[in-house]
């Protein structure tokens, strides 16, 4: 019985969608070593324990393939857009390391684990936000796993919905003199428009030089998802679970949007293009839904173009 995230929540448990991303991670090391995009040794010990059984499954020798199939004929490239984003991410984000960014700000950290697998990251500053249930879960599962927190994490309880990421990030001990990296990483979806507003607001006020990669829907395929028989089993799923998803934006407007509120685009890919990326171009993955996208975003600063000139290239 799949029980809906307000029961979860009432009980101390993350949301589903942060189960299922984690998920998805885990299932990567059932591929061969030369196969994976990433290596994430938290994932599967952040999942319920029927999943962790799937994961444990599915990585056994051909039969194990079951798992990933029947996945991805359930949601076809939701998984595969899932791990291909998050190479996508972290390759963006050791590039931005690299050059010198010592803070990062994951919004809606769920189960991310980049604070913990990315060598880089255990020298910047660090800042989980997330809603106190999902943070409360996450700190268990990372007490047990660790031993001890790592003091370069800090963790921000924020409902992006109801309260200003600037006031609670700031309290936390963010510089906003200093040039960050923010990540948000399928969230914008289940947020209100008022809620996406105002938090690209306040990054646009950071330190020239920040960067925020963010993944959103296109919302055309918000307004089709109950209609279109190709999606309506997704529809139907996260209706149970009490996760909707109620935001949307449309690509060919997103540079003017990101302009207005002192942003500037530099990427903006949607699924199809990101998995032909990273994961074999003839795949059957390629035939997936292609209404996720990913966007890379600068802060607005005098001498902006040549570093997002150098961002393109570097990742074209």
């Amino acid at each position: 019985m799949i029980r809906s995230t307000n029961e979860r929540r009432q009980s101390g448990q993350a949301s589903w969608t942060a189960e299922f991303a984690a998920w998805f991670r885990a299932l990567e090391k059932s591929f061969p070593k030369e196969r994976r995009l990433f290596e994430d040794p938290f994932a599967v010990r952040f999942i319920c324990t029927p999943l962790q059984a799937a994961t444990q499954f599915a990585r056994l020798p051909f039969i194990g393939r079951i798992v990933p199939m029947l996945l991805d004929r359930f949601g076809p490239g939701a998984r595969t857009s899932g791990v291909a984003r998050t190479r996508l991410i972290d390759d963006h984000l050791t590039h931005a390391l690299e050059q010198g960014i010592n803070q990062v700000v994951i919004l809606g950290s769920g189960f991310d684990s980049r604070a913990y697998r990315i060598p880089r990251m255990r020298n910047v500053r660090v800042f989980e936000v997330d809603q106190p249930h999902t943070l409360s879960a996450k700190r268990k599962k990372l007490a047990g796993l660790l031993g001890q927190l790592p003091t370069s994490v800090t963790f921000v309880e924020t409902d992006l919905n109801v309260q200003q990421l600037e006031r609670t990030l700031s309290a936390a001990g963010f510089d906003p003199s200093q040039p960050a990296f923010f990540i948000w990483e399928g969230v914008t979806q289940y947020l209100t428009e008022q809620a996406v507003d105002s938090t690209l607001r306040f990054i646009s006020t950071t330190a020239p030089g920040s960067f925020l990669l963010f993944t959103y829907v296109h919302q055309h395929a918000i307004k089709q998802l109950a209609a279109d028989k190709k999606t309506r089993r997704i529809h139907r799923l996260l209706e149970r679970i009490g996760e909707p998803w109620t935001f949307g934006m449309l690509p060919e407007q997103l540079p003017a949007y990101l302009e207005a509120r002192g942003l500037v685009l530099v990427e903006d890919v949607n699924a199809v293009t990101y998995r032909r990326r990273y994961l074999n171009p003839e795949g059957p993955h390629l035939a997936g839904y292609p209404f996720y996208r990913a966007a890379l975003v600068q802060v607005k600063q005098r001498e902006a173009e040549p570093q997002i000139r150098f961002f393109r290239t570097y990742f074209s």
